[in-house]
């Protein structure tokens, strides 16, 4: 999942990023409002963490803008404005959460993997694919019960993969959803973690349960011999 963080207490956005690192998401992060524009006009992001106090332009600001060409984005509020009044002027900006400062990590890491996975499944704790799991708490896989040791990349393809089981998923999708905006669009690193994945994949369930659809792109489900 991509994420982008827009947070202006510089301390507090290297912990809330190096949090969600941590758990494999693909995060980008800027610390003014503007930056925050620009970054929406050229990216594309499965949720925001977005500060209301910013320099430049305000949060507020930010969400409207964003919500005049954009209903899809998941938008969660991360604000030291408490006040009822606040969180209602929030939520009917169109932000989708909202949660006041100051908070513990844990519950943002709640809300964001219900935001995150609440549009694809209502059963949002384990994934399944046959023998392979995926726990959206821990962020982890595991076949037969066994921990499967991945890299944060594979971590996100898999997850994302997982997600949208029954349905191919091409490069340009994962750059937008599990790479940050670092990426080279033209490397073969999208490839080259795919690949990894799979090998890993296929030493533990003796089969690769990702398939390449021509002209399409990946597809999670079913055997491979």
């Amino acid at each position: 999942m991509h994420l982008l963080v827009v947070e202006d207490e510089r301390d507090l956005c290297e912990t809330i990023v190096r949090s969600l690192r941590r758990l494999a998401y693909s995060v980008d992060y800027c610390h003014d409002g503007e930056k925050a524009a620009e970054l929406l006009e050229v990216e594309r992001y499965d949720l925001i963490v977005l500060d209301l106090n910013l320099p430049g332009k305000d949060g507020m600001t930010v969400l409207k803008t964003l919500r005049e060409t954009d209903r899809e984005t998941r938008v969660l509020i991360l604000s030291a404005r408490s006040e009822v009044q606040d969180k209602v002027e929030g939520l009917d900006a169109g932000a989708n959460d909202y949660l006041a400062k100051p908070f513990h990590l844990a519950e943002l890491e709640a809300r964001i993997r219900s935001l995150t996975l609440r549009r694809f499944t209502q059963q949002d704790v384990i994934l399944s694919c046959g023998e392979l799991c995926f726990d959206t708490r821990s962020r982890s896989a595991a076949v037969r019960g066994q921990i499967l040791t991945l890299t944060r990349k594979e971590t996100g393809i898999l997850e994302y993969l997982m997600v949208h089981r029954g349905r191919p998923v091409n490069q340009e999708e994962l750059i937008e959803h599990v790479w940050d905006n670092s990426v080279d669009h033209f490397s073969n690193s999208i490839r080259v973690h795919i690949s990894s994945l799979r090998k890993k994949l296929r030493t533990a369930l003796g089969y690769d349960p990702i398939r390449n659809r021509i002209g399409e792109g990946y597809l999670m489900g079913g055997k491979t011999p």
